[in-house]
């Protein structure tokens, strides 16, 4: 297992949709190792493969309480297959834009069809935290990112913000 690099908004690579894999072979179980060991590392609750350059329909999450034991979850080609009209609103933040948090309202409880590390597939579904994770995770794998549900002002200044941060962390590594 490795530690990948996670890219920083704005990325090209964020804004783009992510192509479904289709099944599972051994390159995708190490993948999905790579990217929870990412996500813990950072850290972190979910993390989609385009956050870390691979464009593929995948993605990890683990909403489990700190104190409780890791309750890893992989999602390869998720697709949301009922979303309740109840919404809820969180406060979200993203790997790809740290330190920024903004609340975002989605449906409160959605049911997922996708397949697992083992290329089987499920069907599960989530409220609270974990309706929120998954819903944030596909829309990385649609090329969405929690800032496009802000006003256009805000998303700008949040863009500039990490414009800024990428360029101070480019003169921390020279």
């Amino acid at each position: 297992m490795s530690i990948r690099p996670i890219l920083i908004h704005p990325d090209p690579r964020l804004k783009k949709a992510a192509e479904a894999l289709g099944g599972v072979d051994d390159a995708t179980r190490k993948l999905i190792d790579d990217m929870l060991e990412t996500m813990y590392a950072a850290p972190g609750v979910g993390l989609a493969a385009p956050q870390i350059g691979v464009m593929k329909r995948i993605f990890v999450m683990d909403v489990a309480d700190k104190e409780a034991p890791p309750e890893p979850v992989a999602m390869i080609d998720p697709q949301v297959v009922w979303a309740s009209e109840e919404t809820s609103t969180y406060e979200e933040g993203c790997l790809s834009i740290p330190e920024i948090y903004e609340e975002v309202t989605r449906p409160a409880r959605v049911r997922v069809k996708f397949l697992d590390r083992d290329g089987a597939e499920r069907e599960a579904e989530f409220d609270g935290l974990g309706a929120t994770c998954a819903q944030h995770e596909i829309d990385h794998l649609d090329g969405k990112l929690f800032i496009d549900y802000l006003g256009s002002v805000k998303r700008s200044l949040i863009t500039q913000k990490m414009k800024k941060l990428k360029r101070e962390r480019a003169k921390d590594t020279d």
